[in-house]
Order: structure tokens, then sequence, then C-alpha cells
């Protein structure tokens, strides 16, 4: 039994065992950019990193180390955000992913938590699979996250409740709400998301402000510990039980040689 799912927090040995038994590694995918006074920069990457954990549990995976820099010059006028450009971005992912196949790893599953990070993360998944030969799966766990909670915690807002409670579920510590301040206009923020977040229809916005002026909005200070507890479990369980099937379909489709019974931890 594996201490961590985490890769980089076992030993060479250890990893190849667990390649051998089930060559699925997951992916965790976010950013580095400003959340507001009350959670941390790394709120994107951290969302990722726990829910990728406690997936990769449920599947018997791998989590590897996701960097923890994405695509967001949405939000480089406010400090404490860094970005990427798409180019260097896919290309992180596409040679960190490279390696494992390299090493047995043949299904990749990459969990995003961060919107800007979706274009570029589609082209090095299509190239993880057409030139490494991996069976690739991305899951945006956000939209994950704001299916099954938006209506009690006011939908998936930049900095708002459900993000405070992927960070509560990460380390409770690193959330602030005693700190909450200034957040922005409520219905025009979800005006603007609902207009950039059409199937049909995605405008270029200029930059952050242009949904919330203070840089975030929504209605953290309902979050809790217990809440984020609850939707940790229920998101890993949603995601791991859809990935499983669909991972199977693929194999049924595409001719996978793996046996499907590798993927039927999902408790």
């Amino acid at each position: 039994m594996l201490a961590s799912r985490y890769f980089v927090d076992l030993t060479q040995p250890e990893i190849a065992a667990q390649l051998k038994k089930n060559p699925l590694v997951i992916l965790p995918q976010g950013s580095v950019e400003q959340h507001g006074p009350h959670l941390p920069t790394g709120t994107d990457i951290f969302a990722s990193n726990v829910i990728a954990h406690a997936v990769a549990e449920r599947m018997d995976g791998l989590v590897l180390p996701g960097g923890p820099l994405g695509v967001t010059p949405l939000h480089m006028p406010f400090e404490g955000t860094i970005t990427l450009s798409p180019d260097t971005y896919m290309n992180v992912v596409k040679e960190t992913c490279a390696s494992v196949a390299q090493h047995g790893a043949r299904y990749l599953l990459i969990l995003n938590w961060h919107e800007l990070n979706i274009p570029p993360l589609g082209v090095a998944a299509d190239l993880l699979h057409r030139e490494h030969g991996m069976t690739v799966l991305t899951v945006q766990a956000c939209f994950v996250a704001e299916d099954m909670f938006g209506k009690e915690c006011g939908g998936l807002t930049h900095g708002g409740e459900i993000e405070a409670l992927a960070v509560m579920a990460y380390r409770p510590d690193l959330v602030h709400l005693e700190r909450i301040d200034y957040s922005s206009d409520h219905a025009h923020g979800h005006k603007v998301d609902a207009l950039r977040r059409t199937r049909s229809y995605q405008p270029v916005l200029r930059d952050v402000r242009s949904i919330a002026p203070t840089g975030w909005y929504g209605s953290p200070q309902h979050a809790t510990i217990e809440k984020a507890q609850k939707m940790l479990n229920s998101v890993a369980d949603s995601i791991a039980t859809a990935s499983a099937e669909i991972f199977k379909q693929l194999d049924k489709i595409q001719g996978g040689t793996a046996e499907l019974r590798q993927f039927s931890k999902v408790r």
C-alpha cells in the first residue's frame, strides 16, 4: 500500500512497481494568480492537487508533479500573478507526460482547475495521444465542482466559496476568511463570466477587472472545513467514476490492450 499517491513522494522502485500494476497517471493543472485578500495565489494548483490525490486513491493511480504555473495573462494587472506563454505551457505539459510514458504510463488523466489553460491543454493532450501513444482524458475539475455545488455556493466565482472550499480541503491554514473585504459586484461578475463561458461565443477580455474591478467576487465567508471535505469527496468520487468508465470506452473503441479491471479501484 502506497503511503502517498504523489509521484515526488515515492522512490524509484515504488514508482516502477506501481506503473507495472496500473499504468495510470494523473496530471493536476492550475495557475499562480491573485485571489483577493483571503485566498493564496496557488489556489488553482492547490485545488487540482488535492482533488487529483483523492482521485488517484480511488483509481489506484499516481499524481504527477503538475507545475504550478499556467496561462493567465488575464490576472497580470494584479501582483502575485505569474503567467506562461501558451507554447511554453504546452511544452511543459507534453514533456512531463512524455517522460512518464517512456517509463510505462499508458493512461493519462489531466485534471485542470484553471479555465485559461483549456485551449493549450487540448493541443498538448492530442499530441501526447498521437506522438506518445497515451490514452488521454482531460477533466475540468472546476466545472465538475460548479455542476455539483454551484447552486449552494453561489456559482463558480473567482475567489468565491467553491475556491475557498477547495483550498480548505488542501490546507485550511491558507484560507483567511477574516480578511474578506471589497468583493466586487456579484451581478456584474456573474454576467461577464456567463458571457465568456458560453459554448458558442467566447470573447477575449483584456484583464480580470472587466469581470471584477477588485480582482475577485463571490461569498466565501460561508466556507467551512466540513463543507470542504464534503466537496472534495463528492467531486473526487464523481471524477473517478466517470473517468474509469470513459477509459474503458476508449479502450473498446481504440483497441486498448490493458485489462479493464485495472480501473476497478473506484470506491
